[in-house]
C-alpha cells in the first residue's frame, strides 16, 4: 500500500532533483556566458568573483587569503592558483599582514581596481540585465531569499560533514 506521505516524499524528492540540476545548469552557464562577458578584459568568472569580493568597502584595507577563502565558499587550494595568475596579471597584490606576518592580504591593484571599475563592470551589469531580462525586483528578491536559504541549509550539511570551513 502507497501511504500519503509517500508519494509526498516522491514528488518533493522529484522536485528537488529538478532545482539541483537546474541549479548544477545554471551554474556551468554562468561560466560560460558570464566569461565571455567579461573575456576583453582578460577576466574568468572566478577572477570577476574575487575582484567584486575586493571591490566591497568592507575589503578597501585587503583580505586575508582564508577570508577570502571562506567569503567565496572555495578551497585555498583552488584559490592559490587563481591569485597567482591575477597577481601575475598585475589585477591583485598580496602583502604580510601588519598584524599576523603568517597571514597574507590580498587586495586589488589600480590596474586591477580600473579594470574592475571602468571595463569589466559595465558589462557586468549589461549581463545582468540579460539574464535577469523578465524578472521584477520582486522577483529578484524572492530568487535572492530562496538561494540564501539554499547556501545556509549547505553550510549546515558542510559542517556536519566535517567539512568545516572551506578555506581550512
Amino acid at each position: 500500500m502507497v501511504y500519503p506521505t509517500q508519494i509526498e516524499d516522491s514528488a518533493r524528492n522529484e522536485l528537488a532533483n529538478r532545482v539541483f540540476f537546474r541549479l548544477y545548469q545554471c551554474a556551468n552557464m554562468l561560466h560560460k556566458t558570464g566569461t565571455k562577458a567579461v573575456e576583453s578584459e582578460g577576466l574568468t568568472t572566478q577572477q570577476w568573483a574575487v575582484l567584486g569580493a575586493l571591490s566591497r568597502p568592507a575589503a578597501s584595507a585587503g583580505m586575508s587569503v582564508g577570508d577570502l577563502a571562506r567569503y567565496l565558499k572555495v578551497s585555498r587550494q583552488n584559490l592559490s592558483g587563481l591569485l597567482s595568475r591575477m597577481e601575475r596579471d598585475g589585477r591583485i597584490q598580496t602583502a604580510a599582514d601588519e598584524r599576523d606576518r603568517r597571514s597574507r592580504l590580498v587586495s586589488m591593484t589600480s590596474a586591477g581596481r580600473h579594470v574592475w571599475q571602468d571595463e569589466a563592470l559595465p558589462k557586468i551589469h549589461g549581463y545582468y540585465g540579460q539574464v535577469l531580462e523578465g524578472f521584477s525586483v520582486n522577483d529578484i528578491t524572492h530568487t535572492l531569499h530562496y538561494l540564501l536559504k539554499i547556501l545556509d541549509n549547505m553550510q549546515v550539511v558542510d559542517d556536519r560533514q566535517g567539512g568545516g570551513d572551506p578555506a581550512d
